[in-house]
This record gives structure tokens, sequence and C-alpha cells, in this order.
């Protein structure tokens, strides 16, 4: 079986393929490919694990023939690169002929992919759209809760965590995955779907109190643009769902830094002229300043905490109700990786799924139509992460 990772070098790639060398049987049939445009970074990676399934070579996305030469033979190929990218690397899995699985698309390229749906239908393969934590977990815990329903009037998920780790020394900006995307995130208007149908709103509005589960406590989520609220209102139309939205909290401290970095125009993709000549995006700079930071040094225990929900209300048998469903995330410390594990794990679930036949349907789908949520929840416990449901009388349940 062989899983090719494109972007297996980077933020979340690396998260990926460390899962798949963790949990892959350790034989000859497995093959875990490295792809990555940075060479160096892709070979220095697969060196690192010391293992003689994990192999690397350099990809150009958007050289789609040559691309599908090197990675011939592919089972499925996982993309995790910067979003703008997911059609050219669903062109590749095309080529390819086999399975594909990413990240999300922003809303916007998520439902450019959709249209990709009749291609891998013809050839009776999976495109995956949207397999981290959020767009993916969200989805998948939103299928669960609307699966113990007989009807859905609404889906709203909502994400918030914490990070009281030591770091020295303290990093200036701690960014997870991509300064780019979390910046376009903060920026771009964010889709909700209402009254059936989809609006759009302001950047960062919508911020009220919400209380999670402990150690979380109460936060002040926020509406940024998800790949969630372009599937789920669809995906669940059969049922009624009339309003859908999504939410995140992310640190307090962290969200002012970057809403500052926003007004100040660093999350512009129009290019600026440099007093010695040349051009530059603010964007594209402040994302490789950000993302060229040293790593802090961990002091003491991981102390991180996250909780991904989905608030589902609708009614079973004529009676209003409310399913609540979290999951749970401390990290995963004997892997390295903290938080990152919700986002970096789950393509790797999501394509030892494809090739256990857990996921049958075929098409460019997202989560909540692919993925069974039981077979998916008893694979990321053993990644650390529990879910928990509760059910609620009626619909008062904030959102």
């Amino acid at each position: 079986m062989k899983y090719v990772i494109i972007g297996g070098a980077g933020a979340m790639g690396r998260i990926t393929v460390k899962d798949l060398v963790e949990t892959c049987p350790k034989n000859g049939d497995t093959e875990i490919v490295v792809a990555d445009y940075d060479a160096a970074k892709a070979d220095a990676l697969a060196a690192s694990h010391k293992d003689p399934r994990v192999t690397a070579v350099r990809v150009d996305v958007k050289n789609p023939s040559e691309a599908a030469r090197v990675l011939a033979g592919a089972f499925v190929v996982i993309n995790a690169t910067q979003y703008q990218l997911n059609l050219d690397v669903m062109e590749i899995a095309l080529r390819l002929g086999c399975h594909y699985v990413d990240l999300g698309g922003l809303f916007h390229v998520t439902r450019k992919q959709l249209e990709l749906d009749g291609k891998f239908r013809a050839i009776g393969k999976t495109a995956l759209l949207g397999m981290g934590a959020a767009p993916g977990i969200t989805n998948i815990l939103s299928r669960y809760g609307a699966d113990q329903l007989d009807t859905v009037t609404e889906i709203h998920t909502r994400v918030g965590s914490m990070d009281s780790t030591r770091y020295e020394p303290k990093p200036a900006l701690a960014v997870a995955y991509s300064l780019q995307t979390i910046l376009e995130e903060f920026s771009y208007e964010p889709a909700v779907y209402t009254k059936g149908e989809f609006k759009f709103v302001k950047p960062m509005s919508g911020d009220v109190p919400h209380k999670f589960p402990a150690p979380i406590g109460t936060r002040r989520p926020m509406y940024t643009i998800h790949s969630e609220v372009a599937t789920l209102p669809l995906s669940f139309k059969h049922k009624g769902c009339r309003e859908c939205s999504f939410k995140i909290a992310f640190d307090p401290e962290f969200t002012e830094k970057v809403r500052f970095l926003r007004d100040l125009g660093m999350a512009s993709h129009d290019e600026i002229e440099l007093p010695g000549g040349g051009r530059v995006m603010p964007i594209a700079v402040v994302n490789k300043v950000a993302m060229s930071q040293p790593a802090p040094r961990q002091v003491g225990p991981l102390k991180q905490y996250e909780v991904v929900r989905a608030i589902v209300k609708g009614t079973k048998k004529g009676k209003k109700l409310t399913i609540v469903t979290d999951m749970h995330t401390a990290g995963m410390p004997k892997w390295g990786v903290g938080l990152d594990v919700d986002t970096g794990s789950p393509p790797a679930v999501a394509a030892q799924m494809l090739a256990a036949g857990e996921i049958t349907e075929t098409g460019a789908i997202p989560a909540e139509i692919a993925v069974p949520p039981e077979p998916f929840f008893k694979r990321i416990k053993l990644r650390k992460m529990t879910v928990k449901s509760a059910r609620k009388t009626g619909w008062s349940f904030p959102t």
C-alpha cells in the first residue's frame, strides 16, 4: 500500500507522516512517500524516521504529468499543501487513478472541488475534501449528531483551545500551521447558512461567550471562513437543515496580534513596490518571517487542550432535541506532537480507512458523507482523541 503525502515536509504533513509510520503495518507492503517541493526538507524528514518504508521525492504540483510519473503506484494522495493548490493536487490524483484526501478548501475552493465529483466517480475513487480537525472532525461529529435525529434544523460547529505550556524563549507569534491561512481566515467574509440560504458576514464577528468543557471554559469564538458551511447544510438538506455556522476561539493574545497584522495591511495579496526595487505581497512576506521563527524550547510538560464541538438541533419522534458532541485532545506527547495531532492525524486515519474498506463512497465528497463516525472515533481514540456526546431536551442549548 503506497501512501503519498504531498507537502509531507510541512507543518501538518510531517504529522501525517509520523502517524502513518507509527500505525501502518511494519512490513514490506507499506510505502510512505514524503513528496514535497523542497527536496532537502523531504529528504531530511524521511531520513529522520530511519525506516525503510519511508522515502522522499521532489514534487512540483504545477507540473501534474511529471508528478504523476514520479508518484506512480500510489493508493492515495494526501494533500498537506496550502489550500490554493487543492485543485492541482486533485488533478495529480486523477492522473494517478488513486484516492485523494485534503485538509480543506476555505469554503470557496471547496465548492470548486465539489465540481470534480463526476470525474472521481468515473474512476471509482474517493476524493475526501476537508479531513483535518476543522473541517474534518467537525463534520463527522455533525454527522454523528444528525444520524440520531429524524429531522435536522441547525448545525453549528465550534472550536476552543488553550496552551499554558512554558516555552523559552516565548514566541512572538506562535503559529501552528500557516500564518497566511490564518490571516485569510481573519480577513475574508465568513459564510453562514441562515434561513436556508448562504450569506456572508463581517470577518471575526459574532464573538459572544460560549462555554466549552473544562479546562477550556468560557471563550468567545468568532466567525471565520471555513469549509464546514460549504457542505454540511447541503449534506443534511434532506433532513431540513436551515441554519449552519462555524466559529473558532483562538488564544486571545494571539487573536489580537493577528488582528493587528490584518489591520496593518499584512493580509493583502496585492503586490507593493520596495524602495530598492522589486515587488512583494505583504501576506507572503509576513508568512515567511513568521514561519521561519526558530522553534522555542518546551520547558516542562506539554499543557495544551482542545475541544472540537458540533451542536445539532432537530427532532426525534416529534420532540425537539439537541445533540452536543465534543472531541477532546491534549495532544500526543509520545509522538512529540501537541494539539496539531487533531489536524495532522485525521488524513492518515482516513487513508487507512480507505485501505480497510471502511470508506466506500466514491466521488468528491465531504467527511460527513464519506466517513462512518463509529469506526473513525475508535481509530482517533488510539491517537488520544476522545469523543463525548450528550442529548439535551429542547433547542435552548447556546450556540
